[in-house]
């Protein structure tokens, strides 16, 4: 296509970046030098703003963000927003929180893209569910407390728990989930169920950005700790052993083994 701005011949193409967990500076080198070529950014909710001055000034910024209760913009209108912006302008990037497949329905726009044989190209981000728990001194694994992980969304497009939850609470694995605040007590009554009421917990709100709040416990008595402390989305719970490595556990351990014992 021939952009009319500068009479130069434009080809139409698609980057998905992944713009990491919140901090702007957790994106990749690649992902700041696609923004820098971007005719058009299309961001989403957890979009750090600071990234967007990278591209351009004069590239066209578009926010097509979903949140909890929000659903302005369907994925069917962000998949077409997409290829008109891509076959009217050029280059365009996708930039989504943490990185694109995971949870980021990222396959999807790169099928739709490819219905208008559109190149398109993914830039992997700094998944939160490894990242945010990374930066708070909690490994998702840990040689003698965990040999795998479990990353699961705690809310189903039909608003229902996923029954993978069940299936990784009889587990040993560290179990992140994103998308899960609001049934917290929900998730943890179900770690509860298998005996694992002591299990260490870790909930995190907005990880990596200046709004961050950590609230740390047990399966027992986390959701009552993080009703305390105001949590509320976005934020992501991680549960199993490797939260005991958290500074804060072990204070927490010893005051809630002296109230139980009374």
């Amino acid at each position: 296509m021939i952009n009319n701005d500068t009479n130069t011949i434009k080809q139409a193409r698609i980057t998905l970046v992944g713009a990491g967990p919140g901090d702007a500076e957790l994106i990749t080198l690649k992902g700041i030098k696609a923004l820098q070529t971007a005719d058009v950014v299309l961001y989403d909710a957890l979009v750090n703003d600071e990234l967007l001055e990278i591209a351009p000034a004069n590239s066209t910024k578009i926010y097509v963000g979903k949140r909890s209760g929000d659903h302005t913009f369907s994925q069917d209108n962000i998949n077409r927003l997409m290829v008109d912006y891509a076959l009217n302008y050029g280059h365009v990037v996708r930039l989504k929180g943490g990185d694109p497949f995971v949870f980021g329905r990222g396959h999807e726009e790169l099928d739709f893209a490819a219905e208008y044989n559109i190149p398109t190209q993914v830039v992997p981000g700094i998944s939160s569910s490894i990242g945010v728990p990374g930066l708070q001194g909690i490994p998702v694994t840990h040689r003698g407390l965990s040999e795998s992980f479990w990353v699961v969304t705690g809310t189903k497009s039909d608003g229902k728990i996923s029954a993978d939850l069940y299936d990784a609470a009889k587990t040993s694995a560290t179990i992140v989930v994103l998308m899960g605040i609001h049934k917290l007590a929900q998730i943890a009554e179900i770690f509860i169920n298998e005996g694992k009421g002591q299990l260490p917990v870790a909930v995190i709100q907005s990880g990596t950005t200046v709004n961050e709040k950590v609230v740390i416990g047990v399966a027992d008595n986390i959701a009552d700790l993080a009703a305390q402390q105001g949590i509320t989305s976005p934020a992501l719970i991680v549960l199993g052993e490797v939260v005991s490595l958290h500074p804060q556990f072990k204070l927490i351990k010893e005051v809630y083994d002296v109230v139980a014992a009374r």
